[in-house]
């Protein structure tokens, strides 16, 4: 039987983390945003207690696949000072961004003091991931799925986020003069009826900048009542206007293994990292229960997305 060749390759150490790695109580850990500093990867992780409710989990290693040192107790819980719910909080994505020099995390949050509110984005920053301080919120309820770019487009910084509002499935980005106040919310991908991302879209890890744009990685899903299956996709957005340049017909990565959860299982990618000989490592949240790794090299990824139809 013909297998085709793969542009992302799982670790085969997978799964790489589970919740019974973990020094304290936890019912499950994914959805992991990812960086390197210092010359070790870092792993920001949302980890779930047994009641549902999130917080952030901090995960260490030198080389990224193997001998995780995994933080005693969270390192990021709701703040009720910063209206944080007590629902937690929940999918972070973490970038570099000289301007600021800072690391700035973007994550999910559930505010406060609107309880039926379902979810907003709210930003941190850190230096050294020793100590952590919010920024105010800078996107109203409905929002999920958000990351800064590294660098700032113009004169301003730029947000990816994914509006959690009827009607409006699709990723946008917003621009801010100073991480606090955000506007001109402008779409640039949508849903496409009858494909594997026809009920909904969002970012995956932060956009990876290039010589031939911002490399989008989001994650689509589709299926049947109340079962999706969450799979990844690649776009490329030109560099300066963030217009979608090319976009994949196809998923690029799915539920396989057990551990994903097979055919209507999820992949949900929140980080990755690239190692200096240009490999390209996503860090994914396998089937709500474990994180993964899946590995290509940034030169056959926009390769790929170079024979991508034009848009």
């Amino acid at each position: 039987m013909n297998k085709r060749n793969e542009l992302f390759k799982r670790c085969d150490k997978n799964p790489i983390l589970a919740a019974n790695d973990w020094p304290y109580e936890v019912s499950a850990v994914f959805n992991p945003a990812a960086i390197r500093h210092n010359g070790k990867v870092i792993l920001l992780a949302r980890a779930e207690d047994r009641r549902g409710f999130s917080h952030l989990s901090m995960v260490k290693s030198e080389d990224g696949l193997t001998n995780w040192e995994i933080s005693p107790k969270a390192v990021m819980v709701a703040d009720p000072n910063y209206s944080e719910g007590e629902k937690g909080l929940e999918d972070p994505r973490i970038v570099w961004v000289e301007e600021y020099k800072h690391y700035v995390i973007a994550y999910v949050s559930f505010r406060e003091e609107y309880p039926s509110t379902p979810c907003g984005i709210s930003l941190a920053i850190t230096k050294d991931f020793s100590f952590f301080q919010r920024i105010s919120k800078p996107l109203n309820p409905e929002n999920k799925n958000a990351s800064l770019f590294s660098k700032k487009i113009g004169d301003c910084f730029a947000l990816v986020h994914r509006p959690v509002v009827e009607s409006r499935a699709y990723i946008a980005v917003s621009f801010s003069p100073d991480l606090i106040f955000w506007g001109e919310e402008k779409p640039i991908l949508s849903t496409r009826r009858w494909y594997w991302d026809s009920e909904k879209i969002g970012l995956a890890c932060p956009p990876i900048e290039t010589e031939k744009g911002w490399i989008l990685i989001y994650h689509g899903s589709s299926g049947k009542a109340n079962k999706l299956i969450y799979r990844v996709g690649l776009a490329l957005l030109e560099p300066e206007t963030l217009k979608l340049i090319r976009r994949s017909k196809e998923w690029v990565l799915g539920p396989e293994k057990d551990y994903e959860g097979w055919e209507d299982g999820i992949i949900f990618p929140c980080g990755y990292t690239l190692e200096d000989t240009g490999e390209l490592r996503i860090y994914y949240g396998t089937n709500d229960s474990k994180i993964g790794v899946a590995i290509s090299s940034l030169e056959e990824v926009l390769d790929y997305l170079i024979q991508c139809p034009d848009y």
